[in-house]
């Protein structure tokens, strides 16, 4: 049965709606969220709250379950059951080196192309392996000209809704088929940029771009100074790969590191491939050859290719990490999977159409990016909760689960993004949820097993705050960790 819970509902406005309800098996647990809900950082905000038992999918409790909220990189939890479905835990993605031309006497005559297919993986040491491949293959010259192929997605570099302010940044890179990545976490289409104090006073910090690329101009108006507050900021200039240090850099201070997206990434990679290619010995010879983005022609012999990690591994620093880039890319590649097309257009339609075969009311949701980025995906927390106990029954589940950050872990690739919250009983190693975090917008949403032993799904849409309040969401899932009948 399904009861009214009417302690603490006068903070709530009026509406046609119940704004709050739980089952009276639950009230107790309602009670309490509710004690939770009077926050008063949360005065001004809306906030969806949605628990299911996740055996059966019962609403055991509801706060504005059916009121569209901006999930935030909640809408990974869509992308990512979308791509196990579509792609497949063994998916990987391929990148090619390709040309159109004969090797006479140690000399390619004609060009050599990098295709890529998607991989946001690709680290300056598999451009390296590519070259010592060629090598291998008795290729000293190149007579004739470089040339990137990104043709594989469309040219649209940027998801919908993207603001000025975040383009010059890691987590909202431009998606390229052809692309690179600083390190191991996979910033696909970024660069690390380092400033490091001078060991001259008053001279300008010294800057580090990882991996070396060309392709980055840094313009450094930085000084090292005696001492006093580091006040450095490190940007790139929007529509350029102009990247501008200023501010100041005390001596011993500590090192100023920013992930920096590169603009148009294809030439990023074409670049480090390059560098690969000379470092191995091998020459580009002729008159003026060109570094360029083109097609591979259809009868391009295959040289060399790299497929990357699968899905399943890939998924551990896409939504541990909640890494956008990688949302951004799975979208693109279930559109050219699905349809033949790599864009955002055909890449959201699979992931809406995945949702509905899930059971998700899709008349409810506003689907416009696969990360979260945007401020217009909107999606109530009754529907997010319905998707969490609906995966359960797809054989790709464990995946999709182990994906989820785990509370209190310490270790980046388990605890991820809840690496630092709950590092206590009854919720560390317990509550394992995705998290979600915009300008004014903070999401949680997951599993929790309670103190009797009952897996519940929950999640927490919080829009329109002006505090921080993350420590709301983390009392929540405790409650239900802590929550006995």
């Amino acid at each position: 049965m399904v009861i009214a819970v009417l302690a603490f509902l006068p903070f709530l406005i009026e509406d046609s709606q119940p704004k709050v309800i739980a089952t009276d098996e639950y009230a107790q647990l309602g009670n309490s969220i509710n004690k939770i809900l009077q926050d008063q950082r949360l005065d001004g905000a809306t906030t969806g709250v949605s628990i299911r038992k996740a055996t059966t999918g019962e609403i055991v409790y509801d706060h504005f379950g059916e009121t569209r909220l901006h999930p935030a990189s909640n809408m990974k939890l869509l992308t990512a059951a979308a791509a196990l479905e579509t792609l497949g835990e063994d998916y990987r993605f391929t990148t090619e080196v390709l040309t159109d031309a004969q090797l006479k006497g140690g000399v390619l005559q004609g060009n050599l192309y990098l295709k890529g297919k998607g991989d946001p993986t690709l680290l300056k040491q598999d451009f390296d392996a590519f070259a010592q491949n060629l090598v291998s293959k008795g290729i000293k010259k190149i007579n004739g000209d470089l040339i990137g192929d990104d043709t594989w997605y469309d040219k649209i570099r940027l998801s919908s809704d993207i603001n000025w302010s975040d383009e010059s940044y890691y987590y909202a890179a431009q998606v390229s088929a052809l692309t690179a990545s600083p390190n191991a976490d996979f910033d696909a289409g970024s660069v690390i940029v380092e400033a490091h104090a001078n060991s001259t006073i008053g001279e300008q910090a010294t800057i580090k771009v990882s991996p070396e690329t060309d392709v980055v101009k840094i313009i450094n108006r930085s000084t090292t100074v005696a001492s006093g507050t580091k006040n450095i900021t490190i940007e790139r200039e929007h529509g350029t790969n102009n990247v501008v240090i200023e501010g100041t850099v005390p001596v011993g201070g500590t090192v100023t590191r920013e992930w920096i997206a590169v603009w148009e990434p294809s030439y990023y990679a074409l670049d480090l491939f390059k560098k690969s290619l000379t470092e191995q010995g091998i020459k580009f010879v002729g008159s003026k050859p060109k570094v360029t983005l083109g097609k591979a022609p259809k009868q391009a012999q295959l040289l060399t290719s790299k497929d990357s990690m699968t899905l399943k591994e890939l998924s551990i620093p896409f939504m541990k990490l909640s890494n956008n880039a990688h949302a951004e890319v799975l979208a693109k590649e279930m559109g050219k999977v699905v349809y033949g097309e790599g864009s955002w257009d055909k890449g959201l339609q699979v992931i809406g159409e995945n949702s509905s075969k899930l059971g998700l009311d899709m008349e409810r949701i506003m689907i416009r990016d696969a990360s979260g980025m945007s401020h217009i995906n909107l999606i109530p927390s009754n529907e997010v909760t319905n998707l969490l106990v609906s995966v359960q029954k797809e054989p790709w589940y464990p995946t999709f689960l182990n994906s989820l950050p785990v509370a209190g872990v310490a270790e980046r690739f388990v605890g991820g993004t809840l690496r630092n919250r709950m590092k206590t009983e009854p919720t560390v190693g317990n509550v394992k949820a995705k998290t979600g975090t915009l300008t004014a917008v903070s999401a949680l949403s997951g599993y929790a097993t309670t103190k009797d032993g009952e897996l519940l799904v929950f999640s927490v849409l919080i829009n329109n705050d002006l505090a921080a309040v993350t420590p709301i969401e983390d009392q929540i899932a405790t409650a239900i960790a802590n929550y006995t009948k």
